[in-house]
């Protein structure tokens, strides 16, 4: 009888812990708007809703807030953080070097095409929706694009940033209820994107993305989403 000794062609299976699918659940009712913006956040009532106990709720609690997500004040407890104007430029800002970086990432390692590939399925999903360009869809749709871009660079270091980063946003472009009155510009500055990685275009892409991240945050300015 032949035993299978360790294979090294084979990656381990990796369980998540409690906190951490608490902590994921959690993120993505605060990214989906579930959680607004200021909201405080009781534990007894999280509990039971989640159906866990306290013990890996504060856990995942306390990697929120480490995250940024979350914010304490003393004795009244934890509350999702405000969308101040000082706050959403620097996550625009972050947004931006954390893309842009991926992106350099992507070319350099050769990956523009099959990116590209990967970034116009995105844009495509996104004008499936283009009837409604406000909806939480579409929102979901934008943000998906630029979590394709930033997953092609494999960076591990690189998406856990971003994850939060796109946590925010969410967050943001939910409290404004979209940025866009149409979907033609939104689609065209992606698709735009997409083909200069296509081509390999390095100043280009960077330029298009750079210019789209800052197109974002006037957006948001003048809507209001910042206070």
């Amino acid at each position: 009888m032949t035993v299978a000794g360790p294979d090294p062609g084979l990656d381990p299976v990796v369980r998540e812990s409690t906190p951490a699918l608490i902590a994921r659940t959690l993120r993505r009712a605060i990214s989906d708007g579930i959680f607004a913006p200021g909201t405080q956040l009781g534990e007894a009532g999280l509990a039971r809703s989640l159906g866990v106990s306290r013990g890996p709720l504060r856990e995942a609690m306390q990697r929120l807030t480490q995250e940024g997500l979350l914010v304490s004040h003393r004795n009244r407890g934890l509350f999702v953080s405000d969308l101040s104007a000082e706050a959403v430029e620097d996550m625009y800002l972050l947004r931006t070097t954390v893309e842009t970086a991926a992106l350099g990432r992507v070319l350099d390692l050769g990956l523009g095409p099959v990116t590209a590939d990967a970034l116009d399925a995105a844009v495509d999903a996104m004008a499936a929706l283009a009837d409604e360009p406000r909806s939480e869809a579409m929102v979901g749709a934008d943000l998906d694009f630029h979590h394709v871009l930033v997953e092609a660079a494999r960076s591990p270091r690189l998406s856990r940033v971003h994850e939060t980063v796109l946590v925010e946003t969410s967050m943001c472009l939910h409290a404004m209820r979209g940025t866009y009155s149409d979907a033609a510009s939104r689609l065209a500055e992606h698709r735009a994107i997409a083909d200069a990685v296509r081509a390999g275009d390095a100043d280009r892409s960077r330029t298009l993305l750079v210019e789209h991240m800052r197109d974002g945050l006037d957006r948001v300015r003048e809507r209001g989403g910042a206070r």
